[in-house]
């Protein structure tokens, strides 16, 4: 078989179509979008379509009329392909490309000005107390002894000697030592408390007695002057200053009589 020593050439292909319609639609101007809306780098210069808030080339960026290349509103191998209506459309580069850039990089700045460089930490789960370290606060020498001989009982580990203990055992074993240690510190802090909280309660009864003890003879005066105040009302009802006034029949005159007797007996005790 003969091997041929003719050169491959590549294939004529025909030229992409380019168009020179312009759409009717009002042309878009740059010096109204804002600095990351656009960009005029001359190997990448394109903008957001403000119809499918995707990026797209503009043509003709070195020449006299820009406008934005024919494109899909979708996403690509995804959705229908449908024209985007700013197809065409007409832009307006009234924004030099030193300008722009220098507004990029100022945008950037107070961007990064605003942004916290506070590194926040993931916080650490703390360890769970063993059962033993919860219990250990509640229990006294004697509890936590009857503890370990009930433990020392049921465990197959722990030998009645204490040469061997398992994990609780040990743990228990030392919270004996600890408590049996502790005992007589623990019992002397209970007594203080307990005294203080009783001179704190007696303080509050000889607060209390001296507050009463300021205000009792005014109080006395007071309920006196009451008492003294409604009897002489009373005595007054049974006696009209009027001849013709409205006079009592017997029953209100004994109930009278009755009440009258009360505040008497009422005066003569709070008077003495």
């Amino acid at each position: 078989m003969s091997v041929s020593t003719m050169e491959p050439t590549a294939r004529l292909r025909k030229s992409r179509t380019r168009t020179k319609k312009v759409s009717f639609r009002e042309a878009l101007t740059l010096s109204i979008l804002r600095p990351h809306q656009y960009d005029l780098r001359p190997h990448c210069a394109s903008l957001i379509c403000p119809d499918c808030n995707t990026w797209v080339p503009i043509t003709g960026i070195q020449a006299k009329v820009h406008k934005l290349v024919p494109h899909h509103a979708g996403t690509a191998h995804e959705d229908a392909p449908i024209r985007c209506s700013g197809s065409n459309r007409q832009v307006i580069v009234n924004v030099k490309f030193e300008v722009w850039e220098r507004r990029l990089q100022e945008g950037g700045a107070e961007t990064n000005g605003r942004r916290s460089n506070r590194v926040t930490r993931k916080p650490k789960t703390a360890v769970a107390p063993a059962v033993m370290q919860i219990l250990s606060p509640l229990l006294d020498a004697k509890a936590a002894l009857k503890m370990y001989e009930a433990h020392t009982r049921n465990c197959a580990t722990c030998a009645p000697s204490g040469r061997t203990r398992c994990t609780d055992g040990g743990r228990l074993a030392h919270l004996v030592a600890h408590k049996r240690r502790t005992e007589p510190a623990r019992r002397a802090a209970l007594t203080v408390r307990e005294g203080l909280a009783e001179q704190r309660e007696q303080g509050l009864w000889l607060l209390r007695e001296l507050q009463w003890a300021s205000t009792a003879s005014s109080v006395r005066r007071a309920d006196i002057q009451r008492a003294h105040d409604a009897l002489v009302a009373m005595l007054q009802s049974l006696t009209p200053k009027k001849a013709d006034g409205p006079q009592l029949n017997d029953w209100e005159r004994a109930d009278l009589m009755c009440a009258i007797t009360l505040l008497a007996t009422k005066v003569e005790q709070l008077s003495r």
